[in-house]
């Protein structure tokens, strides 16, 4: 991922857990299917019902997607964005 830190998840894992970002793989939520594999970049979040959801955007084509936190990620990184 974008801090090298090796990212192992269970076909539904959509960002690092150390720092957010993403890569633009999914049409649909664990298809694979895009096309374009473009870095997301952890834009902005919002509190929905108590948790925490994120939004990366695609650096190469602009896609935006907006994803669940999930415990263990990297909290700190929500007051640098």
């Amino acid at each position: 991922m974008q801090c090298g830190e090796q990212v192992h998840g269970d076909g539904y894992t959509n960002h690092c857990p150390a720092c957010l970002w993403s890569r633009h793989v999914d049409n649909s939520p664990g298809d694979r299917a895009a096309k374009c594999g473009g870095k997301m970049a952890p834009v902005s979040y919002r509190l929905v019902s108590g948790s925490y959801d994120l939004l990366n955007k695609c650096e190469q084509c602009g896609h935006e997607k907006w994803n669940k936190l999930a415990k263990g990620d990297n909290m700190e990184i929500l007051n640098k964005i």
